[in-house]
């Protein structure tokens, strides 16, 4: 069983790793996106990625308590993704309509 353990330990570990690499090169997207779209997409692989890795540091820590935090997280996460992309819509739509009303003007 101590192989076991190591492995685990090991497998752990390498994730944590690519969940923070994962998270800066995110991040990057995030500030770097050149349309609102991209950031919001990247907004919402970000919450994917954290929401990984608490679960992975609850499996490291050997704590559930951190699966009820990621649980929570997730529906946080989710409301606040929609409600950007309802925010998004809205501004394109009204955007839009100004173009509309600039054309027949004209």
């Amino acid at each position: 069983m101590i192989a076991a353990d190591q492995f685990l330990t090991i497998a752990i570990h390498g994730a944590l790793l690519v969940l923070l690499i994962s998270m800066a090169l995110v991040l990057w997207r995030l500030f770097r996106g050149p349309s609102a779209a991209d950031r919001v997409v990247a907004m919402d692989l970000l919450t994917v990625l954290v929401l990984a890795f608490v679960v992975a540091f609850a499996i490291y820590t050997r704590e559930t308590t951190y699966l009820d935090v990621a649980i929570a997280y997730a529906c946080i996460a989710f409301l606040g993704t929609i409600a950007l992309a309802r925010f998004l819509l809205r501004a394109y739509h009204r955007m839009w309509c100004y173009e509309q009303e600039g054309k027949l003007d004209e």
